[in-house]
């Protein structure tokens, strides 16, 4: 990986506001997705600021000190096609959004970090010409081999209007799904969106929303990759600024519950749907707007790390033998706030070949496949993206006896197959 470094930031990265709202500090950690090759293990992660603050102003909650996204973002380790459950949510999507918008051959769809091709390739299938933006070049050339078109770059105005002189159209539909936290200059972001949808053009939003991140203690959702962390009432802001109206919101479970947001140029004659309305109601009822919305998670956060370093100490005074499954950022976020290392947790299995192999960053636990986590036999299984923990189950239970364990929103243990 490129050489990372970061910055402080000291104002908000939307509107300009003061960051004077506290809200979660995770300390110094390494950049989530930053896996370790085994013989690099004896040199230091580097470390950087995990804090979240508030603007006082637009109440985007975001990290108050920026790791580079070129660094990050252009040779990458995700890939969206290894959950099956995440694959039949992007082709229920897509499936929903021809027949919404009558999309066909004629039409053209743009999707913004579109990763492995694992959403685009249901309108490739469906022969409606589209294309993939994505920063990561290891990760795009996997989409062009699948028959995705696909370029390697970062989106923002300056690739917008690329877009538009190259194909002399905009998009009848942008699709931006789990992207949105992931820009560290969000004003360019939406620019870019705005700019490319054009007059008729759709943009479709989805993001983790604020309020469950809240309500459930996903405080491991937040790293570095992640730079803002978005409720209705922030979204509404920025793109408004940028002439973008949100005009109807679908609500999803996906990553401990999510939104889906509609939004297009702003027009007198566009009325919001009553989804819209309701859970702008729901949050400002919560307080979304209000500096007490913001207190007391911290010390939340803190009663979940402290259960769950009791049952690493529970099961090594029992002689368990603990494993894990998912490499994910979630999960590295989780186990270096815990302080947990391969003393504590043997071997964690992930799906992605991509990781395979090398270690996570900060407790340096050894990646494997499942089929070796299987064969090791352990005792115990803790699931660390447990947002997809159903799935991960159902895969594992065949043929091991032994216990699940998920820690957020709070510690659970959950008795395998005997």
């Amino acid at each position: 990986m490129t050489t990372l470094s970061g910055r402080a930031i000291t104002a908000c990265r939307a509107c300009g506001g003061a960051l004077s709202i506290p809200f979660c500090d995770l300390g110094v950690q390494p950049v989530a997705n930053s896996y370790v090759a085994v013989e690099e293990s004896g040199k230091p992660d580097p470390v950087f600021p995990l804090n979240v603050r508030v603007c006082e102003r637009c109440k985007l909650a975001q990290l108050d000190h920026v790791v580079d996204a070129g660094a990050i973002f252009s040779d990458y380790a995700y890939l969206s096609s290894v959950s099956a459950s995440w694959l039949a949510h992007a082709k229920a999507y897509c499936e929903s959004m021809i027949q919404r918008l009558a999309l066909d051959s004629g039409s053209f769809v743009v999707e913004v970090a579109s990763n492995d091709g694992y959403l685009l390739k249901n309108f490739v299938a469906a022969g409606i010409p589209c294309l993939g933006i994505e920063p990561a070049a290891n990760v795009a050339a996997i989409a062009v081999a699948a028959g995705v078109p696909t370029e390697a770059r970062f989106f923002g105005r300056e690739t917008a209007a690329a877009l538009l002189r190259e194909r002399r159209r905009s998009p009848d539909l942008i699709v931006a799904n789990n992207v949105l936290a992931h820009v560290p200059d969000v004003e360019d972001f939406v620019a870019g969106l705005a700019l490319l949808a054009g007059d008729k053009g759709v943009v479709t939003i989805e993001a983790p929303l604020l309020v469950e991140l809240v309500k459930n203690v996903q405080f491991d959702t937040i790293y570095h990759e992640h730079y803002a962390y978005w409720s209705l009432l922030a979204a509404e802001r920025v793109l408004g600024r940028h002439g973008l109206a949100i005009f109807d919101v679908e609500r999803l479970t996906t990553h401990g519950g999510s939104l889906r947001l509609f939004a297009r140029r702003t027009d007198p004659s566009l009325r919001p749907s009553q989804t819209l309305e309701a859970i702008r109601k729901e949050e400002a009822e919560a307080g979304l707007d209000q500096f007490a919305f913001y207190d007391g998670f911290e010390p939340r956060v803190r009663a979940v790390l402290d259960a769950f370093r009791s049952y690493l100490k529970e099961s090594r005074a029992a002689g368990r033998r603990v494993t894990a499954y998912g490499a994910a950022a979630k999960g590295n976020t989780f186990l270096n706030a815990v302080g947990a290392t391969a003393d504590d947790i043997t071997l964690v299995a992930d799906a992605n070949p991509l990781k395979q192999g090398r270690l996570l960053p900060g407790s340096r636990i050894p990646i494997v496949s499942p089929d070796d986590l299987l064969a090791a036999k352990p005792d115990d299984i803790v699931i660390l993206p447990w947002n997809i923990a159903p799935e991960i189950m159902r895969n594992l239970s065949k043929g091991w006896k032994g216990r699940f364990v998920t820690a957020i929103p709070s510690l659970r243990i959950h008795e395998g197959p005997q």
